[in-house]
């Protein structure tokens, strides 16, 4: 049975990329048909009716017709349009990071609904708390456990041993945290602290809702550095928007000394 030519979607805007003078080129995540490219006409000039529906970071419903190499959006209307994340320029780097992430650790026409759910989750998580750190860091391993690639955590990846509560190094290329004694095997790898590996196996079992509070911003600055260097490994390219993200946390940083100085 042939594919209907016109079809709709929830879709979250993830990426888009200008074509020619007026259109865009949009990345959208759906919950059913995974990642795909649409082609949005006329979207950059000034009396769009669609272009405030088609922004990054919005939750929108989309109406679409198939095309011979890529589909045409016909219609839209927001659901959610995330308007703190795009008032408050930390929150909008961080949801751009997780729209980065989405789109670059996908591949077009697979579906993955439990993603589509976690970026969704994620971007009201953001929108609403003032601990947008603890939210990314959520979302980062939450992010990789749905595409397959979770990092154990609770025994030596090597050797399957039990962990002691200190000396233990995480290994990207091992994909998890490692032994004292194995961890001459493994060139590439890092020390985690016992604080920062319990925090690790909580937020792991953590929903949205119930994000632990209270990480210390020693232990937060640590899981930066730790899963970041895991997601590149696994990407093998660096993340743009986590250096925009840096720089947004060493001049928050730089502000909050003089003011307290």
């Amino acid at each position: 049975m042939s594919r209907p030519r016109n079809y709709q979607t929830e879709a979250l805007i993830i990426r888009k990329t200008r074509l020619g003078e007026a259109d865009r080129i949009l990345s959208l995540y759906t919950p059913k048909l995974g990642k795909i490219q649409a082609v949005a006409k006329g979207v950059r000039r000034p009396r769009s009716k669609m272009s405030g529906h088609l922004e990054l970071v919005t939750h929108s419903l989309v109406s679409l017709a198939r095309g011979r190499n890529i589909d045409t959006v016909t219609n839209t209307r927001t659901i959610t349009a995330f308007l703190p994340l795009k008032s408050d320029l930390l929150r909008g780097a961080a949801a751009l990071y997780t729209a980065e992430l989405v789109d670059r650790f996908t591949a077009d026409h697979i579906e993955n609904e439990p993603l589509f759910k976690l970026l969704l989750a994620t971007w009201h998580k953001l929108a609403g708390t003032d601990d947008i750190e603890t939210a990314l860091r959520f979302f980062e391993l939450h992010l990789l456990e749905t595409l397959g690639y979770r990092p154990e955590l609770e025994h030596c990846v090597a050797c399957k041993g039990t962990l002691t509560a200190a000396g233990n190094w995480f290994g990207p290329a091992a994909g998890g945290v490692i032994c004292l004694a194995c961890a001459p095997r493994y060139p590439q790898r890092f020390p985690v602290s016992p604080e920062a590996l319990d925090t690790l196996r909580t937020l792991q079992k953590s929903e949205p809702a119930t994000l632990p509070t209270g990480i210390s911003p020693a232990v937060l600055s640590e899981l930066v550095a730790l899963l970041g260097r895991y997601l590149e490994h696994l990407l093998e390219k660096e993340v743009k928007s986590a250096r925009w993200l840096d720089t947004l946390r060493m001049q928050l940083n730089r502000n909050a000394a003089s003011h307290t100085a």
